[in-house]
């Protein structure tokens, strides 16, 4: 993307030597997570214990809403292009999730919650997420560690929304931890509309005769080509990461001992291993990449990908692994320092792929389809979440060792396609 014709504003220092805007972008993000995450803790216990819904019933609900939630992105990537632009598609997909989650408030306004949120997700975030590209000029290095910036305030507040809207949910009632998810979004888009000043500022917009004037060039499209081809590659890497919430909260559950001095450890607080070690190693790789950026070794995001991808198949080697100690042990549980390793180098993948993804699209994208091509970025969460759902339904049919050695086929095989394209991109360059 041009980010010259995109408005960069690189001035000024904020979040670890950054522009300001990107300090008003990763506060907005991680309200709007900390309200999307904390509906999604409570639905399907609200659904089977408030409303009496049936469990399986409920869980059809939970998958297509949040399926919903992760299409609706590419949808309101384009009305952002072509109608609302970036500003007005952020406050009104932010509203419309502040509205959705009081909302919840009331049991027959379910469905109608529900769709409000997933509705103005796919307003929200594409836009929000091209403009932290935008905040740079074309060659700043610090692009990249933004976006590295930005994810970990995504899970900045996942993790605090698990931790704090089922404990008011359990305390005083239901409604007190969907209301707290809502004024976390209001306090996102207080946030975001207080300091704009610091954003970049929006395009003129244009009419759609005037749009078909400037078609997008060969070059575009052979950017748009390299990004669907990352997208294949991330649902890939997805297909074994998803199993971090599904099948991997059965292993610890059923297979894993997890008493530390008489106290038994719930197994829910072992996933929370994954937003913490987040939190905690996202400065340092920021830290490290750019000592590395200063002693001129050059960056190649594609190879990056690469070897996040590689550490997820060694993770899910490491689940290999345990469940072979596992059947050796006779089906005793097995320590849960194999899951903690697991989550160590997931984690570590996860920081190589997903943020750095971001970075890719943001700087790859051509500015007419920016926030629409931030949007197709988020259905490769959609179609990995629906292939390792499929995936699981394996978990009790083969053995479990076989299982986990799938994951780890999917995310070596994309390590090997990342590879590759990173090859090409330096051969393309050198050229």
């Amino acid at each position: 993307m041009s980010q010259s014709e995109a408005g960069a504003v690189s001035s000024g220092k904020g979040l670890f030597g950054h522009p300001p805007g990107l300090t008003v972008l990763f506060l907005t993000q991680t309200w709007a997570e900390f309200s999307y995450f904390g509906l999604q803790a409570m639905l399907v216990l609200y659904m089977t214990q408030q409303l009496g819904l049936p469990q399986a019933q409920s869980s059809i609900i939970y998958g297509l809403y949040t399926g919903c939630a992760f299409f609706s992105p590419f949808i309101g990537g384009i009305i952002a292009d072509r109608w609302l632009g970036k500003t007005t598609s952020v406050v009104i997909g932010g509203s419309l999730m502040m509205l959705g989650h009081f909302a919840m408030a009331f049991e027959s306004l379910l469905f109608p919650a529900l769709a409000l949120v997933a509705i103005g997700n796919g307003l929200f975030l594409p836009p929000l997420a091209v403009q932290v590209g935008a905040l740079y000029q074309p060659g700043d290095a610090r692009r990249d560690q933004a976006f590295s910036a930005y994810y970990m305030g995504i899970n900045l507040g996942a993790f605090a929304a698990i931790i704090l809207c089922p404990l008011l949910a359990q305390l005083y009632g239901w409604h007190w931890g969907f209301a707290a998810a809502g004024f976390g979004m209001a306090l996102g888009l207080v946030l975001y509309l207080g300091f704009k000043k610091h954003l970049p500022p929006e395009l003129p917009r244009v009419s759609a005769q005037e749009k078909t004037r400037t078609p997008l060039s060969k070059v575009d499209w052979k950017a748009l080509t390299t990004l669907l081809g990352v997208i294949a590659v991330v649902i890939l890497f997805r297909i074994a990461y998803e199993q971090s919430g599904n099948t991997i909260t059965l292993w610890l559950s059923d297979r894993t001992e997890r008493s530390l001095g008489g106290f038994e450890i719930p197994a829910p607080w072992f996933t929370s291993l994954n937003p913490l070690l987040i939190i905690a190693l996202t400065p340092l790789l920021m830290i490290y990449w750019r000592k590395r950026k200063e002693a001129g070794h050059e960056q190649n995001l594609f190879r990056r990908m690469a070897l996040g991808c590689a550490l997820a198949g060694l993770a899910c080697l490491v689940m290999v692994g345990a469940a072979l100690a596992y059947s050796a042990g006779g089906g005793g549980a097995v320590s849960s320092l194999w899951v903690i390793a697991y989550f160590v180098l997931l984690t570590l993948g996860e920081l190589l792929v997903l943020p750095v993804g971001l970075a890719l699209f943001g700087t790859l994208s051509p500015v007419q389809v920016a926030s629409m091509m931030m949007g197709a970025w988020y259905i490769a969460k959609f179609v990995g979440s629906l292939s390792a759902g499929f995936i699981g339904t394996l978990w009790l049919t083969i053995p479990t060792e076989f299982f986990f050695a799938i994951g780890a086929g999917a995310t070596f095989l994309a390590a090997l396609i990342l590879f590759w394209m990173g090859r090409e991109r330096l051969a393309a360059n050198a050229s």
